[in-house]
C-alpha cells in the first residue's frame, strides 16, 4: 500500500534485516534500548488477522512464535512483550520486546516513560543480526 511504512521497512533499512520468513519479515528495531527489540511484520499489506485466511493466520502465528522463543533463547528475559496494535501505523506487526527486571521501567509497558535511544554501531547491529538469524534458524528446525 502507498504511503505505508511496513510496506517499505524492509528496503529502506536493509542493514537491520534479520529473516524473510514464508509470510513475515523479521528485523531488528534501531533503537536497542531494549536488547533484542524486534519487528515481526506480514510481507503483504493486511491490517487484520482476521482478514487471513486460517491456515495463512495459523503460520503468521508460528512464525512469530518462533521469533519469540529464538529471543528468549538468545536473551534469556524475564518475559516477551508482544505488541499488535496498528493505530499509528496500520499494517499488521508486531513488536517483540524482550523484558528484564533490571530495566529503568520494568514492569510497566515500554512506552509508558520516554527513553534515550541506544544505537549501536554498524558492526554491534550485524552481531545481534546474526545471532538472531541463527537462533530464528536453530527454532525452524525444532
Amino acid at each position: 500500500m502507498q504511503n505505508c511504512p511496513m510496506c517499505s521497512k524492509w528496503n529502506d533499512e536493509p542493514d537491520l534485516q534479520i529473516a524473510e520468513l514464508e509470510h513475515c519479515l523479521v528485523m531488528l528495531n534501531r533503537d536497542q534500548f531494549f536488547p533484542g527489540y524486534t519487528f515481526v511484520f506480514a510481507k503483504n499489506h493486511v491490517t487484520e488477522l482476521f482478514h487471513l485466511e486460517r491456515e495463512v493466520r495459523s503460520a503468521v502465528m508460528e512464525e512469530v512464535s518462533a521469533v519469540a522463543a529464538a529471543l528468549y533463547k538468545l536473551f534469556q528475559p524475564a518475559k516477551i512483550n508482544y505488541e499488535l496494535l496498528g493505530n499509528m501505523v496500520p499494517h499488521m506487526h508486531w513488536h517483540l520486546v524482550p523484558r528484564f527486571a533490571t530495566d529503568p521501567i520494568w514492569p510497566r509497558p515500554i512506552w509508558s516513560e520516554p527513553h534515550d535511544e541506544v544505537v549501536l554501531t554498524s558492526t554491534e547491529y550485524a552481531g545481534r543480526i546474526e545471532l538472531i538469524r541463527k537462533a530464528i534458524s536453530l527454532q525452524k528446525t525444532h
